[in-house]
């Protein structure tokens, strides 16, 4: 028997998009921000939301981290104000607590306070907004695929075999009968490490071909492979977007993944 979840609504946005990963370290949040600035630079209006609660990384890969954004009480209920840069609204709990602190927050309580992270923040109107998962499969990712209507989601993996695995564990939980969210296609990252010097050469430093093989297994499309830029480590570590660096392999790659996501939505 399947299970009828109530949503939640976002007055205003029209579309949701989830970028999850079956494990940490295959760079969800590098590609979630990089999307979020792609689509802004396709002059449609963008918002990101960090769901990754026990490690935020949006703020630093902003160059935001001393920011706080504007909170007021409205009604019954604290609204937050999205701070916004590149053309992006965003909002992440790492705004909200000190570098240094952790989170010892049990999974209903997370997940409670990323469905208020979406849910009460002032977002207007939005043409797009960008998720950016925790790894893996548990409360925070079902409760938010359960209470928000989602338009579709991105699965992002590495080439290898054993990131392969987890990036399957996360896209079951899509395709859930209960569920249903559609899979907009598949991101490759670290698919190749090409030398400054000599950009003609392509070193598989993590295999080869894995982001085509879970595609054709799920039925979707390969969005993009990224290179494994030194440049895009750097600039995510020091607050810059990838469109800001010199290396336009990397630029492409996001402006492919951005036009395709776009599509993918309005068919």
């Amino acid at each position: 028997m399947s299970q009828h979840f109530e949503k939640i609504s976002l007055p205003g946005v029209k579309n949701i998009i989830v970028v999850a990963s079956g494990k940490g370290g295959v760079g969800k949040s590098t590609v979630s921000v990089n999307l979020a600035i792609a689509l802004a630079r396709n002059g449609v209006k963008v918002g990101l939301v960090d769901a990754d609660i026990y490690g935020p990384s949006v703020p630093r890969m902003f160059g935001m981290e001393q920011v706080v954004p504007e909170v007021t009480v409205m009604g019954d209920k604290e609204v937050m104000f999205p701070v916004e840069k590149y053309g992006v609204k965003m909002i992440s709990i790492g705004f909200f607590v000190g570098k240094s602190q952790s989170l010892i927050w049990r999974g209903p309580m997370a997940a409670n306070a990323i469905t208020q992270l979406c849910e009460n923040t002032q977002w207007n109107d939005l043409d797009y907004l960008v998720i950016d998962f925790p790894p893996g499969t548990g409360d925070i990712q079902l409760s938010l695929v359960q209470k928000l209507a989602l338009r579709g989601a991105i699965i992002v993996t590495t080439p290898q075999e054993i990131a392969l695995n987890d990036a399957r564990k996360a896209a079951s939980m899509f395709s859930n009968p209960d569920l249903k969210v559609p899979i907009l296609g598949v991101v490759e990252n670290m698919s190749w490490f090409t030398p400054t010097q000599h950009p003609e050469e392509r070193y598989f430093v993590f295999g080869e071909g894995g982001g085509q093989i879970l595609a054709s297994e799920l039925g979707v499309s390969l969005l993009g492979q990224i290179p494994l830029v030194m440049e895009v480590g750097l600039a995510a570590e020091k607050g810059f977007s990838v469109f800001s660096q010199s290396n336009q392999q990397a630029v492409a790659v996001f402006e492919q993944i951005a036009e395709q996501v776009m599509t993918a939505v309005e068919a």
